[in-house]
């Protein structure tokens, strides 16, 4: 009997080990020069943002309070506070991807909204906004 015990909790964590091997390969990095702009979702998750982050082709605007920029942010990222964004539309492009944040995704999401229903068709929600980027452990600075 006991080494029926035995042989069950080995069989066990042989099978979980191989379940989280394989959920541990479903990551695998992203050549960001391989992914198409033009079929990216309205709203993207941060480790698609964070690989599009290494492109000199995407912008990435925060719509966050100035005070909530200055405690931290996304490496590059351009401030325009949401309340502003209507009166400098002349700031953001038209002919370049645009990943819009802020602190969870709720504001930044709003103003992809605004933004496509403006004639933005390259403008993409980043879900989880800072809080995930930070969560996720990628860079910020302050």
């Amino acid at each position: 009997m006991k080494t029926l015990k035995h042989l069950i909790i080995v069989l066990f964590s042989l099978a979980l080990a191989a379940v989280l091997a394989a959920c541990g390969n479903s990551q695998k990095a992203v050549d960001p020069q391989s992914i198409d702009l033009a079929a990216l979702p309205a709203s993207i998750d941060v480790n698609l943002a964070s690989s599009l982050h290494q492109r000199e082709d995407v912008l990435f605007l925060d719509v966050r309070e100035p005070d909530e920029y200055n405690a931290g942010h996304i490496p590059n990222v351009v401030l325009i506070p949401m309340g502003e964004v209507p009166s400098r539309l002349s700031e953001i492009p038209t002919d370049t991807t645009v990943i819009v944040t802020c602190r969870s995704g709720n504001r930044s999401g709003q103003v992809t909204s605004f933004l496509r229903e403006n004639g933005y068709n390259n403008v993409h929600n980043m879900e989880g906004g800072i809080l995930a980027w930070e969560s996720a452990g990628f860079d910020v600075e302050k």
